[in-house]
């Protein structure tokens, strides 16, 4: 269904806009003014809604299944939040008038309009109406009766869900497939032969620091790289934004060029040249990089802090491989000058010591195991002694970038201060494809775990890995490595990093349609947006955020309120989503069948 609509131009989408419900067009069309058609608009809904809820309807809202009958429910709230007044002004923008210039057919109706705006309402018209039609490819009704049949009827249902997921972890890879370590084996020895350096050299973790990658020249030479990829880095050379890949993640990259396997390993450090670019527009313009707000929320250099209990110390700020998407790019920079001063961190220290209402300290920057061993161990023991303190994390990507770090001197200090019963130390870390996990990863992983320690994931849900069933194999595979998924970020929205954004409305069809076919063991993460400024917001509760309008360009605004926002008054947050027609045709192009996402337009 959503195919074959994707196919259609704006003429033939504003037909079937009509199809989709008569009654609201009609409502629209005989309005004489914007006041009549809201207040008809509204109580055409409120009628409907209160159809398919009332025992003494007639048979035809009798008919429609329950479940049918539930979309309807949200999709009625959607449009009651769109066509408000209220939300045209904060938006900027209203719906209800174009929607009623398109019924009235006025010449300017479709100026500066998409096929995304119109998708968006023939789904909700659709939806309002009972017939989403999502539910076509189940083969049978599930039955709750109490008898044998019932029971082998479901069960072969269940099998289906499992055959589907099983089947679908077949397109991709883990960085323990047998050719795949083969291939990079290739790539080690020729990255060692560039280098002029042993095997010993490249376990070294001094050796792979000191020889981190930023030249476009050397990059190039070692990997075959697209247009766009060298387009991006001489852009980032250009307007000096710091790019550094380690020799051991350059081998990890397909050497013949960008595949399926490597493609989100390589956006996550290949800059774009429309990323440079705004960061470089930015710069010049005096605008503020710092998209989270962390300026606001650091009552001390080097710490930030959102939570009751938890506070950030970023000690170092930079990292052996910097990440296109980091949220801290606006501070993250090049190994040589990421140090933060002594007197900085001494204070932030303090600051900490005698702030007995923080309980737990999460060690990032930049990655704190950049740091040599013995700077890292004056940091955890400075903590350790402050007995309010009962959990330090350590938020490192190391563990994918440079496996090797993990070595006797990192793990005796982490031995040293992890006692049970007392204080935790943790390690979170950042793994976003099931191909960065490599032998080498898992032997890390092992040592670290024979310690006792546990080990989170914080995966960002991007488009590069947002492809049906890929983050439910991310997840086995890093339950498999002794790794436990935490958290999934929805990517924001900063300009700079828009080629990575996936709509909101996805990573709620992932937790719905997915996730929650595997064991609940492995589905342990959380989906959130990361709101600037206030913090984690829940992406499956309706009472954290709520759509409040379609833009002509079929972008979705949201509204968020803030975690604490039933303690105290605070303010909300509004965000503009990423069109989801938009997204829907990059994965069209990419070769995906959009049919395995179609009901992504019933998320909210």
């Amino acid at each position: 269904m959503s195919r074959n609509l994707l196919s259609l131009g704006v003429g033939d989408l504003a037909v079937e806009l009509h199809r989709s419900c008569p009654e609201i067009m009609h409502i629209l069309e005989e309005s004489t003014s914007m006041q009549e058609a809201r207040d008809s608009f509204f109580k055409y809904l409120n009628d409907l809604e209160r159809h398919y809820f009332n025992i003494y309807s007639t048979e035809h809202f009798k008919d429609v299944h329950i479940a049918e009958k539930h979309i309807a429910k949200e999709c009625i709230r959607v449009l009651k939040n769109i066509v408000r007044s209220e939300n045209d002004k904060l938006a900027g923008f209203s719906a209800l008038s174009k929607l009623r210039a398109i019924a009235k057919r006025k010449a300017d109706a479709f100026d500066g309009l998409s096929e995304g705006f119109l998708l968006e309402f023939i789904h909700l018209f659709r939806g309002i109406q009972g017939k989403s039609n999502i539910f076509s490819k189940c083969s049978c009704m599930l039955s709750l009766k109490d008898d044998a049949h019932a029971a082998a009827t479901r069960s072969r249902e269940l099998d289906k869900y499992s055959a589907s997921l099983l089947g679908s972890f077949k397109r991709f890879k883990t960085g323990l497939d047998a050719n795949l370590i083969s291939r990079r084996e290739q790539n080690r020895e020729e990255i060692l032969a560039f280098f002029r350096a042993s095997e010993a050299d490249w376990v070294n973790p001094v050796w792979q620091l000191g020889n981190v990658i930023n030249d476009h020249r050397i990059i190039s030479r070692l990997t075959s790289l697209d247009k766009d990829e060298m387009d991006g880095l001489l852009a980032a050379e250009k307007h000096g934004i710091p790019v550094q890949i380690t020799p051991y993640s350059l081998s990890l990259f397909n050497r013949g060029g960008k595949c399926s396997y490597d493609r989100a390993i390589r956006a996550q450090v290949l800059p774009t040249e429309y990323y440079c670019g705004c960061i470089a527009s930015k710069q010049i313009s005096g605008e503020s990089l710092d998209y989270m707000g962390e300026s606001s929320t650091s009552p001390v250099a080097c710490v930030t802090r959102r939570y009751p209990q938890v506070a950030i110390l970023k000690p170092f700020n930079s990292c052996p491989q910097i990440c296109v998407y980091c949220q801290r790019n606006w501070e993250i920079k090049d190994l040589e000058h990421g140090q933060v001063t002594g007197k900085m961190l001494k204070e932030a220290l303090a600051w900490l010591k005698h702030n007995r209402n923080i309980t737990e300290v999460l060690v990032t920057g930049g990655d704190p195991l950049t740091l040599s061993s013995a700077n890292l161990f004056w940091i955890i023991s400075q903590l350790s002694e402050m007995k309010h303190i009962k959990r330090i994390r350590i938020g490192t990507r190391t563990l994918v970038t440079l496996p090797f770090r993990i070595n006797h001197p990192f793990l005796e200090t982490m031995s040293r201060f992890h006692e049970w019963g007392r204080r935790e130390i943790c390690i979170v870390t950042h793994v976003e494809s099931p191909t960065e996990i490599t032998p080498d990863v898992v032997a890390a992983v092992k040592k670290i775990k024979s310690l006792g320690m546990n080990i989170y994931n914080q995966q960002v849900f991007t488009y590069y890995n947002s492809r049906r069933y890929e983050t439910c194999h991310l997840r086995k595979t890093l339950k498999l490595c002794g790794i436990d998924p935490y958290y999934t970020f929805n990517t924001k929205g900063k300009e700079e990093t828009a080629s990575f954004r996936v709509p909101i409305a996805r990573i709620e069809q992932e937790r719905k349609e997915e996730a929650r076919l595997l064991p609940g063991i492995e589905r342990l993460d959380e989906p959130v947006f990361n709101v600037p400024k206030l913090g984690k917001s829940h992406l499956r509760a309706w009472q954290d955020h709520e759509p409040l309008m379609i833009l002509p360009d079929g972008k979705r605004v949201y509204r968020f309120y803030p975690w604490e926002e039933r303690l105290r008054i605070a303010d909300d947050y509004l965000y503009t989503d990423v069109s989801i027609y938009d997204y829907l045709k990059r994965l069209e192009r990419d070769g995906e069948d959009t049919r395995d996402y179609e009901s992504i337009w019933y998320y909210y």
